[in-house]
């Protein structure tokens, strides 16, 4: 069997004259929690609902297990389970309702329903809540429930949408140690998100931006990528300092980073030397100085502002 589970060859969707999703091309390995990363709108959410086989590519195409994700479309569903990033369940119906629901949906067979649903009430912690209608639950619940019933028929492939979005960070991190365990057993994940801190918890990820696949690999080898150093300053007034720090030659972008200004510059070093002898900027109080590791938002930000100067050159998109 091959290692490969989804194949992706110049996926692409438009709508009239926009391109939602451009060219797309890459694998995810079987067991993988893979991260697809971006802002709203980039086309995360387009991508995923050509793969569960809801929307026809405008050309390219994709496989699951081998099977055309749109001409083998009924088919290949057997395959994963989805869950939609808004809620998409039964409101009126109970947790246990929808679980029976959609396991007789997905044709789970009569003699194997009660012990799979008790396994995933039990799992996502929804015991208690067996009869209580789906939409009286809370968010973290509703979250939950939806992917029990993704999860119903067992399959060997998840895709999940924003499953964490509006979440408060308990049920955030519950999500997160279910598909820990998800992915412990074997079964391959594939998540969108918005949230930069959650590409640290994937085994490998792939930035979206406008319908472009900006780069793909684990976190450790995107923030690898840097070849400039990143250096934070603490700088009185920080928002004044902010404004004026961003309209310095030799500076691509400033951020704010737990009241410090993180720099984003091809040369930070000649710039901090410059600095310490002649420090510009009368109106500012320069407190402190540090070097910073990249984190993923760091890598995000290098490669969709197009801070090229900053990436190795066999590194960029």
């Amino acid at each position: 069997m091959s290692d490969t589970i989804i194949c992706l060859d110049s996926l692409t969707k438009s709508y009239g004259e926009v391109e939602a999703v451009r060219d797309l091309s890459f694998e995810i390995r079987r067991g993988e929690i893979f991260g697809f990363l971006g802002a709203n709108g980039a086309g995360k959410t387009t991508t995923m609902r050509m793969l569960c086989g809801f929307v026809k590519p405008t050309a390219g195409g994709a496989t699951i297990n081998g099977l055309d994700v749109w001409r083998q479309r009924r088919i290949a569903r057997a395959k994963f389970g989805y869950m939609a990033q808004k809620f998409s369940l039964y409101p009126d119906l109970t947790v246990l309702e929808n679980l029976r629901f959609f396991s007789g949906a997905y044709r789970v067979r009569p003699n194997e329903m009660p012990k799979r649903i008790e396994r995933l009430l039990r799992q996502m912690d929804l015991e208690e809540k067996r009869d209580v209608p789906a939409g009286s639950l809370s968010g973290g619940m509703r979250q939950l429930l939806a992917l029990g019933c993704a999860l119903v028929h067992e399959p060997p492939l998840l895709f999940l949408d924003e499953p964490t979005s509006g979440l408060d960070p308990v049920h955030r991190q519950q999500m997160w140690d279910l598909l820990y365990d998800l992915g412990n057993s074997g079964i391959t994940i594939f998540v969108t998100t918005h949230y930069m801190d959650e590409a640290e918890r994937c085994t490998e990820v792939g930035f979206l931006h406008t319908g472009r696949l900006l780069a793909k690999a684990s976190p450790r080898r995107l923030k690898e990528t840097f070849k400039a150093r990143l250096l934070e300053l603490d700088i009185k007034p920080v928002m004044a300092a902010l404004v004026r720090l961003r309209e310095t030659p030799g500076i691509l972008g400033v951020s704010l980073r737990s009241g410090s200004l993180r720099l984003y510059a091809p040369d930070a070093e000649r710039l901090l030397d410059h600095w310490k002898g002649n420090w510009p900027f009368p109106e500012l109080t320069l407190q402190d100085w540090r070097w910073a590791e990249p984190d993923m938002e760091d890598v995000f930000t290098a490669y969709s502002q197009g801070y090229t100067e900053m990436l190795k050159p066999s590194e960029r998109s």
